[in-house]
């Protein structure tokens, strides 16, 4: 593995330009669709200011990252997701300067997610968001229409459990890996708010109380042979519905036509919205690099600018969301049927699946808690209380 990453990031500084050693150098994560690794490579190439080495790091890619720029040896641009810790830290260089006049343009919900004390540390690349599918000729055989509350949605899937079908997969633990967030959203609750854990109220344990229901109905699939992110269980018709993601919409527009339909995570009571989790990586600038400015042209260049590679990169390969609206209103194959509903989910139902204050700390104890009660039964207000206080202690930590 380790000689493939040399090998590759030896491909990628033959820019023709002569690097002598002034490259800079850019990171990305190994991407699952085949043709990523060469488009980034092309688009470095086209670059005509500076040499750029592109290394794609296969692995464990967050961990290397964090460790590289620990030191004076990690990449000047590289793609993450921002957390607090790291612009605590120094690590990362603001880019509100980079945006120009297509700040505007980028989705507002977006750009939160790499916003932190009011600075931006990232240029949005590629929109990823999560949605529940349903057959529509299975609602139409069992006489159901797509649920508009959570209640709904647990009456349909009752309902629409029959022979060797069951009403819904959401993952083979039962759902509380996903949408423990989606369920604190349909309450009008989020994990963090205002620098305060936003999920301290009685509506909460409601709210995951509910996902226990759900475990404990029947109408679940569990056990399948494919989890949650792929969507076979449900192009093989073992269930009318499943909660995956908008990278699934090919595969199942492949496998059954016009035969679906997308729909958020509905709400559970008044307070409540509405939700799909959404997830962007973006281009960020490491503060150690010797060549900031330099880096932060070619960022604008490259996710500013070139508009024509942002939309190759998000829909040239795999299938994900423009983080700039004008390029997703335009791009064909965003324009009609699931991938436009998803597109408008985005726009209006859009929370943060990994906020930058939400650390890792904080998301274990509250993904465990919600496990415990949807799989265990355990009580979901201690439970919820044990976590608050976990998240509470880190919040105290990172603002005093």
């Amino acid at each position: 593995m380790a000689g493939a990453s040399a090998l590759l990031a030896a491909c990628g500084s033959n820019t023709g330009r002569g690097g002598n050693g002034q490259a800079l150098k850019q990171w990305y994560h190994a991407y699952g669709e085949p043709g990523v690794q060469q488009a980034v490579e092309r688009y470095a190439k086209s670059y005509s200011k500076i040499p750029v080495d592109v290394q794609w790091n296969p692995g464990d890619y967050d961990s290397k990252l964090a460790t590289s720029l620990l030191s004076d040896g990690g990449p000047d641009v590289f793609e993450s997701t921002p957390q607090i810790s790291s612009v605590r830290a120094g690590q990362l260089v603001p880019l509100d300067d980079v945006f120009g006049d297509a700040k505007n343009d980028f989705s507002a919900s977006i750009l939160a997610t790499h916003t932190v004390d009011g600075k931006i540390y990232g240029v949005p690349q590629a929109v990823d968001m999560q949605m529940l599918f349903y057959r529509k000729s299975f609602f139409a055989s069992a006489n159901v229409q797509p649920p508009s509350t959570v209640d709904e949605l647990f009456e349909a899937a009752r309902k629409l459990t029959s022979g060797g079908v069951k009403g819904l997969f959401a993952g083979n633990d039962g759902g509380g890996g996903v949408l423990g967030g989606p369920a604190l959203w349909s309450v009008g609750l989020d994990y963090v708010r205002d620098h305060q854990v936003g999920f301290d109220d009685p509506l909460a344990a409601q709210a995951i109380g509910k996902l226990r229901e759900l475990y404990t109905s029947g109408s679940l699939l569990l056990g399948a042979v494919k989890d949650w992110a792929e969507p076979d269980a449900f192009t093989q018709g073992l269930v009318a519905m499943q909660w995956t993601g908008l990278w699934a919409v090919p595969a199942v527009q492949k496998a059954l036509g016009d035969d679906f339909g997308v729909l958020p995570f509905p709400k559970l009571g008044d307070s409540g919205k509405p939700s799909v989790p959404v997830g962007a990586f973006g281009a960020m600038v490491n503060a150690k690099s010797k060549r900031i400015d330099e880096a932060k042209e070619f960022v604008r260049w490259l996710w500013i600018e070139r508009t024509d590679y942002q939309e190759d990169f998000n829909l040239g390969y795999g299938f994900h969301i423009p983080p700039r609206e004008s390029i997703s209103a335009k791009a064909s194959k965003l324009t009609s049927g699931a991938a436009a509903d998803a597109v408008k989910f985005v726009r209006d139902n859009a929370k943060a699946s990994n906020p930058p204050d939400w650390t890792s700390v904080m998301r274990t104890a509250f993904n465990d808690a919600v496990s415990r009660v949807v799989r265990d039964g355990a009580p979901a207000d201690a439970e919820l209380r044990g976590a608050a206080q976990k998240a509470r202690d880190e919040l105290k930590r990172i603002y005093g």
